[in-house]
């Protein structure tokens, strides 16, 4: 296959004077041309920034690229102590349970025995913001699971999306830099709706498909219990005669996928920042235990090399209309932390922690996250001794002559801390239970390039678009018009129109009318021809996979003094005989008195409880209490905002007037329910199955 250098980019004009300042104040007189050569820090003149030094356009990435080297260096130390990206996560433990032997495929022990549980401890995560971040931001959810295999620890490090922004690990500082904080003014936090990111990826084109994903109702996961996780790269399996099999991973939910809309996100981070980990601790605690199933897509040589797109390539994947995801087993949480710092914060996860009989690609993306993953621990964790914090410490016997260093809990024993010894002292390796890598042969020049077939950058965005039901469309448009609303330099937002004219013309013209952009731009130029013959897959819609069950989900009840409790205990129990929760919101916090003379006792108060919480509503209220909650500013909003975020809503004959007041017809449409008995109350339960009542949307403008 023909190689072709792509991706690179023109260097903006940095100096127009002939004397700049140092960094230590000092001036320098530069000669011509020179303002624009990038340089390493020793300033040694570089010749590629957008590509990693390989063996072969294909090939591994090699070590002696000391560019890249540096690159990552100072950016995995540019924080401390908190991650640089990922820094708000979430954790908890559980395991993993395997549904029968995949001897055929690998020789990792985790799949050799039907029904062996393996202890796991998963980390969920933000990637832009800081600790002090709030969870409902439009951002990619990081996915880690660190598995703790007879074998040693292996760490599935993935996100919830099955792509991403870039194709090589170079350009990875890059990335994060963009999307972070101004470094001039240090704003915005946890958001990417400001010029430096938009500029950035509009440059890349590479990023266009994961700015769909990204722009999607995926980047707003209503829960960490509703989204599935993506191994994100081409792994390899070698079975026990050392045979390869490509494999990638997906993580689905067993409760189905749901999302919020970003009006809901907004005030969400208002009336409850730690919204995703509270839900989680809640659900955990109450014994409702989160579960994942393991699949796989499994596929040999000759699929990859048959395939569309270049499995090596970070920012594309695999349809499962093409290649089905076969489910292996169930990731099951049960146990909280007993401690946020020394447990979810101290964990460390690294894509090269891996056991036999799992191997790596050669996806550029990977093999320079497999480098920097360690160099990141050791600064965050201030030395080379984080496996001896227990969550990082495997639960397999291990042995090594690994000494002494910062924070060292535990040493070699006896006289000999080497090997080869002549005391038969300590443990020696084991070339047949040893990890092996697959023995691939790689020919190539050792240079800088990137591979022709990783030249297409809008296919599978425009696939991804083409995949999601108009609904979903819509809240694309809504998400990058909001988004370009926010940066402030016209040819950026241009820069960014010609590119989604290559993948949907409607899309581009919806987003242009928005943002007041009378003539649209010429389509950006493409590297290869783009395909416009790729079928929609529905796979990857949310709305096109719901959910079958409404279990796991929260109903918010607003009640008042005299409500009818009959009517309320009937729907607490179709609530819980569906595995969902009730909550109970009251005029006081300290609850109600039901029209029997029985007390009901709230969680929250209106004011704060707010319904973006909940993913149904229900008013069950007394003619006095509706005729007073009518006065109140945040009841109001109550109903107005269920109605506005096409959530169902039950009601009881005399909270019809708080419907009104709300400017809620109570006949509007079928998502609102009249509730009078049981029978009633067991249909309004089962239409809450499907979660939103998306027509609505076409009526009321967010």
């Amino acid at each position: 296959m023909p190689t072709k250098k792509t991706n690179q980019q023109d260097q903006a004009t940095i100096h127009d004077q002939t004397l700049v300042r140092g960094q230590g104040g000092e001036l320098h007189q530069i000669a011509d041309g020179d303002e624009n050569v990038l340089t390493t820090a020793n300033g040694v003149p570089v010749s590629d920034d957008q590509n990693t030094l390989k063996a072969g356009e294909r090939g591994p990435t090699l070590i002696e690229d000391f560019h890249f080297r540096e690159k990552i260096f100072h950016f995995d130390h540019e924080r401390i102590p908190e991650r640089v990206v990922h820094a708000r996560g979430y954790g908890a433990h559980g395991y993993f349970e395997t549904y029968e032997s995949l001897a055929k495929y690998t020789r990792a022990d985790i799949f050799q025995r039907a029904g062996e549980k393996t202890p796991a401890f998963v980390r969920f995560s933000t990637v832009a913001g800081s600790k002090g971040s709030s969870d409902l931001a439009r951002d990619v959810r990081g996915f880690a699971v660190k598995l703790y295999t007879q074998e040693g620890n292996w760490d599935i490090v993935g996100n919830n999306m099955p792509v991403f922004f870039i194709q090589d690990a170079i350009k990875f500082p890059d990335l994060i830099h963009s999307v972070k904080p101004e470094p001039d003014r240090d704003f915005p936090q946890a958001a990417s709706a400001h010029d430096t990111f938009w500029d950035f990826v509009s440059l890349t084109p590479e990023s266009m498909h994961m700015i769909m994903w990204v722009m999607s109702d995926r980047a707003l996961p209503r829960s960490l219990r509703f989204m599935q996780g993506f191994g994100v790269h081409t792994f390899r399996m070698l079975n026990a005669a050392d045979e390869s099999t490509f494999v990638k991973f997906i993580w689905k939910p067993k409760l189905g996928m749901q999302s919020v809309t970003w009006n809901e996100a907004v005030k969400i981070n208002g009336a409850d920042p730690d919204f995703h980990r509270r839900d989680l601790w809640d659900a955990v605690h109450a014994g409702n235990y989160p579960e994942w199933e393991l699949c796989l897509q499994l596929f040999d040589q000759a699929f990859a090399d048959g395939f569309d797109f270049d499995l090596l390539d970070a920012t594309k994947l695999i349809p499962e209309e093409i290649l089905p995801a076969i489910p292996v087993g169930r990731l099951v949480l049960d146990r909280m932390p007993d401690n946020f710092f020394a447990e979810t914060e101290q964990v460390a996860f690294m894509t090269q922690n891996v056991p036999p009989g799992i191997d790596f690609s050669n996806d550029p993306l990977l093999q320079g996250r497999n480098f920097s993953y360690l160099d990141t621990q050791l600064k965050r964790l201030g030395g080379p001794n984080f496996t001896h914090i227990p969550v990082n410490a495997p639960k397999c016997p291990f042995h090594h002559f690994q000494q002494d260093g910062h924070m060292a809990m535990r040493n070699p024993t006896g006289r000999a801390n080497y090997q080869p010894n002549s005391f038969g002292a300590g443990p020696r390796e084991s070339p047949q239970r040893g990890f092996r890598s697959f023995s691939e042969v790689d020919t190539g020049p050792k240079a800088r390039l990137r591979a022709e077939s990783f030249a297409d950058h809008y296919s599978q965005a425009r696939q991804f678009f083409r995949s999601q039901t108009e609904t979903e469309q819509r809240h694309i448009a809504m998400a990058i018009t909001f988004e370009l609303s926010k940066v402030e330099t016209t040819t950026i937002r241009e820069r960014v129109l010609s590119h989604l004219l290559n993948i949907d013309e409607t899309l581009a013209k919806i987003v242009a009318d928005k943002l007041g952009i009378g003539k649209l731009p010429k389509p950006a130029d493409a590297a290869v021809k783009i395909r416009a013959d790729l079928k929609p897959a529905p796979s990857l819609s949310m709305q096109e996979n719901p959910p079958e069950t409404f279990a796991g989900r929260k109903v918010g009840i607003l009640v008042s003094d005299g409500l009818d409790g009959s009517l309320l205990k009937a729907l607490q129990t179709a609530l819980g005989k569906a595995g969902a929760t009730a909550e109970i919101i009251a005029p006081k916090v300290a609850g109600v008195k039901a029209a029997d003379g029985s007390f009901i006792a709230a969680k929250h108060m209106i004011d704060g409880g707010p319904s973006v919480l909940f993913d149904a509503v229900v008013l069950l209220l007394s003619e006095a209490g509706a005729e007073s909650l009518c006065k109140e500013a945040a009841a109001k909003a109550f109903v107005s905002d269920a109605f506005t975020h096409c959530k169902f809503i039950g009601y009881s004959a005399s909270a019809r007037s708080l419907l009104v007041k709300a400017g809620v017809a109570p006949d509007a449409d079928e998502g609102i329910m009249a509730l009078d008995d049981a029978k009633s109350v067991t249909s309004f339960v089962e239409a809450c199955k499907q979660l939103r009542l998306w027509t609505r949307e076409t009526v009321v403008k967010q």
